[in-house]
Order: structure tokens, then sequence, then C-alpha cells
């Protein structure tokens, strides 16, 4: 018997079933522009992190706001002017009614922002001091969009 294996591209489907697309850089900032809740990711001294943050998009970055001695704070520096910590970031959209969605990427370094920044930009749902503003300087965004055909 002759076993034939047959692999589909992710944007093509039978009909009725979910089709997944890529998303370019400009469709996945714009869907993660109006800011929210995102998850940034990062390795510290003890393994993977993975923690929910409130962001919002400036200037094609993301910008979050964190406590001072808390685990981005000093697990994100690194003592050396000019290196960073690379960090993961990772937004979704999922309706579950319809069984469709996005997820976006945003892979960069993490800078610890000083001087002025606009106070009111990043709301914090966790509440507590966060004094910390964090900027994500995209070197790769990428995203997948789940539908139905």
């Amino acid at each position: 018997m002759i076993t034939v294996e047959v692999q589909m591209a992710e944007d093509t489907a039978p009909a009725g079933m979910p089709r997944l697309d890529r998303l370019d850089r400009e469709e996945c900032l714009r869907l993660i522009s109006p800011g929210g809740v995102g998850r940034v990711a990062f390795n510290n001294p003890t393994g993977p992190v993975i923690l929910p943050v409130n962001y919002t998009i400036e200037q094609g970055a993301v910008l979050f706001r964190t406590a001072l001695g808390g685990p981005m704070d000093a697990d994100l520096r690194t003592g050396i002017e000019g290196a960073d910590f690379m960090v993961a970031f990772e937004v979704d959209h999922i309706d579950e009614s319809t069984r469709e969605g996005w997820s976006v990427l945003v892979r960069g370094g993490a800078h610890h922002i000083t001087g002025d920044v606009h106070k009111n930009a990043v709301e914090s749902w966790a509440g507590g001091d966060r004094p910390l503003y964090i900027r994500i300087s995209p070197n790769e965004v990428s995203g997948r969009r789940i539908q139905h055909a």
C-alpha cells in the first residue's frame, strides 16, 4: 500500500474548515494599536516567565509600566549601556462563539524609559505604584488570523 501525504498551505482549507492566515506587519500593528492587555515573555535566572501587562502602542513600539523592584525591573536590566534583553510580547483576540480570532507576536529589545513619559499613556489595572515604563522596540512583528472559510 502506498501512502500519500498531502500538505495544505496555511491559507487554504476545504469549505467549512478553519483557515489560518499570516498577517503582515502593518495589519499586526493595526490590530494591537488600541492597546489593552498583552503578555511579556522573558527569561530570568530561574527560567522562562510570562506576565500580563496593560500596554499602549507609541510610535510603533510597545509601551507598558511596572513596579520598581519587580521582576521586569531587575530581570530586564543588563547593566551594560546600550544592551537590551530580548523579549517577546503577545496579544490575542479570540471570539469563542465563532471560534475565530487573531494572535500578534512582537519580538525585540526591552528598554527602561528614563526622562519624560506621558504619565497617562498606560493605565495599570493592577493598581499600586508602577512608575517604571518599559518600551519594546520591535525587531520582528508577526501574526496569524484564524477564520472559517
